[in-house]
């Protein structure tokens, strides 16, 4: 059975750790909806765990974790006591793929499990976790992770989420499960997907799980149709976000233009009339924009559920963000310098990628150029056919010899960053060179900064979740 309870207020699922399960923990306990990424997880807790886990969270998460042989495995691969010594690299995992090996799918389970554990320790408020389906090959273990642990929520954007209810479905009963997965320069007739098997990944027998509420990140209303109109596919509800969103943003439809500050320019064609998602007899609420107290009131005027805000969580004291960077984000935005810009390069998928305009981080193209390219986390990487029929994985963020070898074109490498090791690093994992030199962060946030202004200008040091929530709810 899925959950019945709607929330009014979804907080969203940001970068790479950002949306931590702290954030999601306190804002479910006030009574709306948590959300944590699911992205890179799995970097995110082999890098603590091999940090030495100081406050013990984690370990107490795996300790939880419902067979004792699977979470001990990943806790002997990569927990150090006390913490690796400084300036020691972090140990590379496994870059996701077609092929997961057993090990790999271990470490996707026990991590989205203890993330999901850990944002509903101690409550019984409502958690979800948010996934890109752009990030294909690992969502059947990350997804079965989050359920293990009794998620309440999926969320999806970025890509057509069509299979993913009844991957749910499936693993809700602990079912052999299959994933198809877009391959470049696939023949038509063949067929790539990725299969979990639950009863290969754990060693112990479990009843089935509830099976969570299911919403579809949406940009306009003919995907929500397509999806829709067959039980199959069906979404159990929308989230509508807009291109002022942060993070990975649908490009524009129609032909692609770009105004004076290279940013992709969005027309009528991409503004959304709520109302038509009624026809649909489905719940929604909206997202890009609409984090304020009279916007709450708008949307449900026009018949959302709620609305789904990011920034303004992104910024209080309970995100993931390493707290430098929060603590210059805020003074740029009390000072009126900081704007955020959706950049149409920065992102190897090719979607618009929204990005904050802070010195010192990636935003800054010198940087960007400075940095030696490499790609060895590996999740925004696309899989293609090769002339040999063989699969292989390249990535516009990787060495530019190695990704025109493998049939890139030139004209997708500019601009390129490599979010993986860069969203990472805004969490405060960024990995150690050889040269000993850091990875370097970068920010992202939506356009919309006035709910964290309004807040920030009546508490200059910070404000946490719980004030956020309550000033949506018109409570302050």
């Amino acid at each position: 059975m899925t959950d019945t309870r709607r929330p009014t207020i979804i907080q969203g699922g940001m970068g790479v750790a950002v949306s931590s399960w702290k954030l999601a923990n306190k804002v479910a306990r006030a009574g709306e909806l948590g959300v944590v990424s699911g992205t890179g997880l799995d970097i995110v807790v082999a890098r603590r765990l091999q940090d030495g886990d100081p406050d013990g969270d984690l370990r107490r998460a795996i300790a939880a974790f419902p067979d004792r042989a699977v979470a001990d495995e990943v806790l002997e691969h990569y927990f150090i006591e006390g913490g690796r010594p400084q300036g020691q690299p972090y140990v590379a995992i496994p870059r996701p793929s077609l092929t997961e090996t057993l090990r790999a799918q271990r470490l996707q389970v026990v991590a989205n499990f203890a993330e999901v554990w850990l944002a509903k320790e101690g409550h019984d408020g409502l958690v979800g976790v948010n996934f890109l389906e752009k990030i294909q090959t690992p969502t059947p273990w990350t997804a079965y992770g989050a359920m293990l642990a009794g998620v309440d929520y999926v969320l999806m954007g970025a890509g057509i989420p069509a299979h993913i209810p009844q991957l749910l479905n499936r693993l809700a009963e602990h079912e052999v499960a299959s994933l198809p997965v877009d391959v470049l320069d696939a023949l038509p007739e063949e067929d790539w997907a990725v299969t979990i098997d639950p009863r290969e990944v754990l060693t112990v027998e479990l009843p089935p799980l509830k099976r969570p509420t299911f919403l579809a990140i949406v940009a306009n209303y003919v995907l929500a149709n397509y999806l829709a109109r067959d039980e199959v596919t069906r979404p159990d509800g929308f989230v509508i976000e807009a291109p002022t969103a942060g993070g990975h943003n649908a490009p524009p439809r129609g032909k692609l233009v770009l105004d004076d500050d290279g940013q992709p320019v969005y027309g009528p064609r991409d503004e959304v009339d709520p109302t038509k998602f009624l026809d649909l007899g489905l719940p929604f609420w909206l997202a890009g924009g609409w984090g304020s107290p009279e916007r709450l009131k708008e949307a449900q005027s026009l018949g959302a559920a709620g609305i789904q805000v990011g920034t303004l969580f992104a910024m209080s004291q309970d995100s993931g963000f390493r707290p430098d960077l929060r603590d210059r984000l805020r003074r740029s935005l009390l000072d009126g310098t900081l704007r955020t810009r959706t950049d149409p390069l920065a992102s190897p998928t090719g979607f618009p990628f929204k990005v904050a305009q802070l010195p010192g981080t990636l935003s800054d193209l010198e940087l960007r150029e400075e940095r030696p390219k490499v790609c060895d986390l590996g999740h925004l990487r696309s899989p293609f056919r090769r002339a040999d029929g063989k699969l292989d994985y390249r990535c516009a963020s990787e060495p530019d010899h190695m990704f025109t070898r493998k049939g890139g074109t030139p004209e997708e490498i500019g601009g390129r960053v490599c979010l993986c090791n860069a969203l990472v690093a805004s969490a405060g994992l960024p990995q150690v060179r050889k040269d000993g030199t850091e990875e370097q962060p970068i920010v992202t946030l939506g356009d919309d900064l006035d709910g964290a202004r309004v807040l920030l200008a009546r508490d200059p040091d910070g404000y946490d979740a719980t004030t956020a929530i309550a000033w949506l709810r018109g409570e302050l």
